[in-house]
C-alpha cells in the first residue's frame, strides 16, 4: 500500500498514474477533495481509498502496518499567499506529523520541497545541505518549505529512508485547476489560443533583456520518474534538487509553444506586476550532480521535447495523464 498526499493535485495525480503503470494499484489518495476541478485528475486511476487530509493521521494510526511507502506531495503552493498560519499548518506542522509517524511506523518517505527556498539564488542552486539554513526565500511559501528542510536536517531521529525534493518549475498535464499558479507553458498555450499572441514580463533587471529571464523548467513526467527511482532505491537519504539542470529563457518557452501549435510567434512585453517585482527570480538552474551521484541516469526531457508532448498530446485535447 502506497500513500500519496496531494493526490488530486498536479504532481500527485501524475505520480499515481506512474505507480499504476508499475502495477502499484493499492494507492491511498490523501487530499482535500472539495475542489471539483481536481476530480478529473483521478479519473481512470486505480486507487484503493480516498482519505481527507484532515482525518489522515487517524487513518494512518489505524492502518500503518499495511503501508509500504509515503509520498508527501501535498502542500499549499500559492506563492502569492501571505497568511503565514496557512503555511504553518499545511506545510510545516502537517509535514512534521508525517515525518514523526514515518519514524514510529518504519515507513520510508519522499516529500516535496521547492526551488522557491533558493530565493534570488545568492548562494547558487546547489543542493548542499550545509547551505540550507542560510537560504533566503522570497515569500512565505518558500520560507515554509525551507523551514521544514532545516527542521528535518536537525532531527536526531529520522525515517530509515527519506528524501526531500526541491522541485524547480514543473509543467505538464493535470494542472488545469491551478489558476495563476499553473505553469507558464499552460498560460502561454491559453493566451495563444484566445488572442493569437503571448504577453511576457518585461525585464526590470539591466542584466537581462526582455524575455531572456531564465528558469529551470522540468517536465512532470521526469519528476515522477525520479520519485519512482527513489521509492525503489531507498538509500542515500537527503535533500535533492529536481530540475532539468538546464535553464531556458521565457522567450524560448513562448516560441516553442507557438511552434507546437504551428503558428508564427507574436510576443509582446508587459511590466512585471508591482506586487511581485521585488521577489522575481531572473535565473534558476538546478545543479543535478547530487541526484546523478546516487545512480539516477535517465536523461531529462529538453524544453522542446516537453512542450511538444504537453501541447501535442494533452493541452490540444484537454486530456489528462
Amino acid at each position: 500500500m502506497i500513500i500519496v498526499t496531494g493526490a488530486a493535485g498536479f504532481i500527485g495525480s501524475c505520480l499515481i498514474r506512474k505507480l499504476n503503470q508499475e502495477n502499484f494499484n493499492f494507492i491511498i489518495a490523501v487530499d482535500d477533495f472539495s475542489d471539483p476541478r481536481k476530480t478529473a485528475n483521478l479519473v481512470d486511476k486505480r486507487i484503493q481509498e480516498r482519505v481527507d487530509r484532515e482525518v489522515f493521521f487517524d487513518w494512518l494510526d489505524a492502518n500503518y502496518h499495511e503501508v509500504e511507502f509515503i509520498f508527501h506531495i501535498g502542500a499549499r503552493t500559492d506563492t502569492t499567499e501571505f497568511n503565514w498560519q496557512i503555511f504553518e499548518h499545511l506545510n510545516l506542522e502537517y509535514s512534521k506529523q508525517i515525518w514523526k509517524r514515518c519514524i514510529e511506523y518504519q515507513i520510508p518517505l519522499v516529500y516535496a520541497s521547492s526551488a522557491a527556498t533558493y530565493g534570488l539564488g545568492e548562494l547558487g542552486y546547489d543542493d548542499n545541505e550545509s547551505l540550507i539554513p542560510r537560504l533566503k526565500p522570497l515569500n512565505p511559501y518558500g520560507e515554509s518549505k525551507n523551514e521544514f528542510d532545516i527542521w528535518a536536517l536537525e532531527q536526531e531521529r529520522k525515517p530509515f529512508f527519506w528524501a526531500g525534493l526541491k522541485f524547480f518549475n514543473v509543467y505538464g498535464p493535470n494542472e488545469y485547476h491551478k489558476d495563476r499558479m499553473a505553469s507558464v507553458i499552460f498560460h502561454t498555450y491559453n493566451q495563444i489560443c484566445q488572442t493569437g499572441r503571448m504577453k511576457l514580463f518585461r525585464s526590470h533587471n539591466p542584466d537581462f533583456r526582455d524575455g531572456e529571464q531564465m528558469r529551470d523548467f522540468v517536465y512532470v513526467k521526469d519528476v515522477i520518474e525520479v520519485c519512482s527511482f527513489l521509492m525503489h532505491h531507498r538509500r542515500n537519504s537527503g535533500i535533492y534538487n529536481l530540475g532539468s539542470g538546464k535553464a531556458r529563457t521565457f522567450l524560448d518557452l513562448a516560441t516553442l509553444t507557438f511552434q507546437a501549435l504551428a503558428r508564427e510567434p507574436e510576443i509582446e512585453f508587459v511590466d512585471t506586476p508591482a506586487d511581485i517585482r521585488d521577489k522575481y527570480q531572473y535565473f534558476t538552474q538546478a545543479n543535478m550532480a547530487k541526484l546523478r551521484s546516487i545512480g539516477y541516469d535517465r536523461p531529462f526531457a529538453t524544453l522542446e521535447e516537453g512542450i511538444a508532448d504537453y501541447v501535442g498530446n494533452y493541452l490540444r485535447y484537454g486530456k489528462y495523464y
